[in-house]
């Protein structure tokens, strides 16, 4: 799957590099961005990063100081964009929760998204097939935080046979009975509640999916989404009566920003280099 590099910069001793190729499942182009701390042909193994609303592909890499913990490790990172863009589809630019930068990845069902809305399988098909075939990696892990946390533990779930490890910040843990996922399933996917629950953490948790290994989960207490929105709670209840190993840290007065997601960031790749 060709990529064009369309800019890169030379970072701890490795290279930060943002890229753009055609994507099969959404049918349009999309960008990324990774991290290669050393030659590519020396790279064993990647952690995909999902983000969150409203962000693309440069927020993660550009905000975090995920470099600096990579730095001398055989792994990259790549970093994919949240949605398609520039679809002039009718209501996608409205909001900030829902259409362009906010694709949730799910595969959308609805009329006016099905086409080009396949984001779940552009993850697991076109990002793992990319990091496979031009990327020469077989060992891989999947990371986020709040949409893309959401996207993370959904996509480590149901293709636990992918990822030796699975993590997130602060994620929408059970969007079926969050407003965000309610807006969002409802213009992606219809009003059919048990489609819904193809892409909601705890409805897959009760329902027999797991993970080999546990899931390592961050939570700031002051974040401002954390009662309404991202449900921790929900996620640590279903655990438990699944027998589903989970890591649920929460931190004082930690908020739902990259300054959060800075501060831990070495410990979740920690976590997953430790997995290959």
């Amino acid at each position: 799957m060709p990529f064009e590099i369309l800019k890169k910069h030379k970072t701890f001793d490795g290279e930060t590099l943002f890229c753009e190729h055609q994507s099969a499942s959404t049918k349009t182009k999309m960008k990324f961005s990774v991290y290669l701390p050393k030659p590519v042909e020396e790279i064993d193994s990647a952690i995909i990063w999902l983000s969150g609303l409203t962000c693309n592909e440069e927020n993660f890499i550009t905000k975090a100081g995920a470099q600096r913990n990579l730095a001398g490790t055989n792994t990259m990172i790549i970093c994919p964009d949240t949605s398609p863009r520039g679809l002039e589809i009718p209501g996608a630019e409205d909001d900030y929760d829902f259409g362009t930068g906010a694709g949730f990845y799910v595969n959308a069902t609805t009329e006016s998204y099905r086409e080009n809305y396949q984001m779940y399988d552009y993850i697991v098909k076109d990002i793992v097939g990319l990091l496979k075939s031009d990327f020469k990696v077989q060992k891989l892990a999947i990371s986020g935080h709040s949409m893309g946390g959401h996207g993370a533990l959904v996509i480590g779930l149901r293709e636990p046979q992918l990822f030796t490890s699975v993590s997130a910040f602060s994620p929408i843990v059970n969007p079926v009975e969050s407003p965000w996922g309610h807006k969002a399933f409802t213009g992606y996917l219809g009003d059919n509640r048990e489609e819904w629950k193809k892409y909601d953490a705890c409805e897959l948790i009760k329902a027999g999916h797991s993970h080999p290994q546990f899931l390592l989960v961050d939570q700031g207490l002051g974040d401002e989404f954390l009662a309404k929105q991202l449900l921790s709670k929900n996620l640590e209840n279903a655990c438990e009566n699944r027998e589903q190993k989970v890591q649920l840290n929460f931190h004082e007065d930690y908020d739902h920003s990259y300054y959060f997601i800075s501060t831990f960031i070495g410990k979740h790749i920690e976590f997953h280099v430790g997995h290959f």
